[in-house]
């Protein structure tokens, strides 16, 4: 049997805003954009990448359990529609995620619910925000 080695990927991003212009973010791996403020601007703002972070989260663990599942041969596509209600109060935060999911191959329909709920538990991302993570702000 065969060893699974499983190479770290570098993680952080670095955002940085200057007294004009729109914020630059760019990962450890180097992909970079540009981040969006204007209700109406195309593009990504930081609830859009927070949306981003579930939805891609999910497809892939989709895949995973496809795969773990041993029908991985049946499946064709994972697509997943990620929206938030933000509080009404301070202080801002998102209160309530709802995620929709297909799953697209040919499953039954309790075949889909077993994907979409294993991908939920296998995704790191949901498994982050249901756990309230601390954050250590640090200043230098």
């Amino acid at each position: 049997m065969s060893e699974i080695r499983i190479k770290p990927r570098p993680v952080g991003v670095t955002a940085t805003l200057g007294r004009t212009g729109r914020p630059q973010v760019r990962t450890e791996t180097g992909g970079s954009l540009e981040l969006v403020s204007g209700a109406s601007d195309p593009g990504f703002n930081p609830l859009d990448l927070l949306y981003s972070s579930l939805a891609g989260c999910l497809v892939l663990s989709a895949r995973i359990a496809a795969s773990r599942l041993g029908i991985l041969n049946r499946f064709d596509e994972a697509r997943a529609h990620v929206t938030g209600e933000k509080a009404g109060e301070e202080p801002s935060r998102v209160v309530r995620f709802t995620a929709r999911m297909e799953i697209k191959g040919e499953f039954t329909e309790l075949e889909k619910q077993e994907i979409a709920h294993m991908a939920e538990d296998i995704c790191t991302v949901s498994n982050t925000l249901r756990g309230s993570p601390e954050i250590a702000l640090q200043v230098g």
